[in-house]
């Protein structure tokens, strides 16, 4: 399949640049992959459309202030690195701004001097190795010297930086967050645990694996960067068990998705484990484990969009797509909502 092939007209004025005053309060479009059906409701509705047997599985990994900003030792020139993963105790895996300028054995300084940092090399797939050199916690630095890493389309800080986590959000590691999971609110999940769906936490740290961009027409070529997961025993047991019993597995975001299916066998059985995954998922994919999706509005031609193209048509996904934007759902990270059953 071809690049273009995900690409949909998106007035800018949709991207939406905060979140709903309430999370779940964001509207909630919920499309039947079976024959294409739409309705249009709340986020908190979601509840109506969940059964006792299901399991509802949630990413429950904490975006870190990841975004750091400091000056060239040698001329002083401001610059910008984005910590994506790390590689040890002191190196990291990192985007870095004006890359050109940013080449290996370049010193770099943050907070006046609190830490230094110094390019160690160039990774595969163009972002930086840097490591960080400083009298206090590299935790510590990062708590006082760094800023929530926002999507580029946002275009202004929140006001409350903590509608950029889930209510849940527990493991720190992520470079952005799953954002499907920002519409629910701890009274929305007392609902769905007392209507007897089980919650259910499996861990995946989002890197530049689910946002970097497709550089190529022929996407079958894209290869998506490698992110850490965590499934738990228990974790895998409540949801082989929910199979067992006929419940349906609704995977709260593509993070959650990529987990799961990196996880799951032939015959969609979860197993536990940890370790890196760079799975793709794209339309033609067979999925193993998840049944029905809690998903955001993507932006054209990303993996994401390609996820959902697999999980419930490349068509049918254009179609609510263009409903979408003709009754102006707001769109990416601080949008509206889509559960696809």
């Amino acid at each position: 399949m071809q690049l273009n092939d995900f690409d949909y007209y998106l007035p800018p004025e949709l991207i939406a640049q905060d979140p709903a005053p309430r999370r779940d309060e964001s509207r909630l479009m919920v499309l039947f992959r079976d024959d294409g059906r739409i309705e249009h409701r709340l986020f908190r509705d979601i509840v109506e459309y969940l059964s006792p047997q299901d399991v509802l599985v949630i990413n429950d990994t904490r975006v870190i202030p990841a975004r750091l900003t400091g000056r060239k030792a040698q001329g002083g020139a401001e610059v910008e690195v984005l910590l994506l993963r790390p590689l040890d105790e002191r190196r990291w895996e990192a985007l870095v701004r004006p890359g050109r300028r940013l080449r290996p054995g370049t010193r770099l300084i943050f907070g006046d001097g609190l830490a230094e940092g110094l390019i160690e090399g160039v990774t595969a797939a163009g972002g930086r190795v840097v490591s960080f050199a400083s009298a206090l916690p590299f935790e510590e630095v990062l708590s006082r010297l760094g800023k929530m890493p926002l999507p580029p389309y946002i275009k202004k800080y929140p006001e409350d930086p903590g509608r950029y986590q889930t209510v849940y959000a527990r493991q720190e590691g992520s470079a952005a967050a799953p954002t499907a999971g920002l519409h629910f609110t701890t009274e929305l999940l007392d609902r769905i645990e007392a209507r007897g769906v089980q919650l259910v936490r499996v861990l995946l740290h989002v890197g530049l694996g689910t946002f970097r961009p497709v550089r190529v027409q022929d996407i079958t070529r894209h290869h998506m960067h490698a992110e850490y997961y965590e499934v738990t025993e228990e974790a895998a047991r409540a949801i082989n068990a929910a199979r067992a019993r006929g419940g349906r597995v609704v995977a709260v975001g593509t993070t959650t998705t990529r987990c799961l299916e990196t996880v799951a066998d032939t015959d969609g059985q979860i197993r536990p484990g940890t370790g890196w995954t760079d799975i793709f998922i794209y339309p033609g994919y067979r999925f193993k484990a998840v049944d029905a999706l809690v998903t955001n509005f993507h932006l054209p031609k990303s993996t994401l969009l390609m996820m959902v193209s697999a999980f419930a048509g490349r068509e049918t996904i254009l179609n609510a797509y263009r409903t979408a934007v003709e009754m102006r759902y707001r769109f990416f990270s601080f949008g509206d909502a889509m559960l696809i059953i």
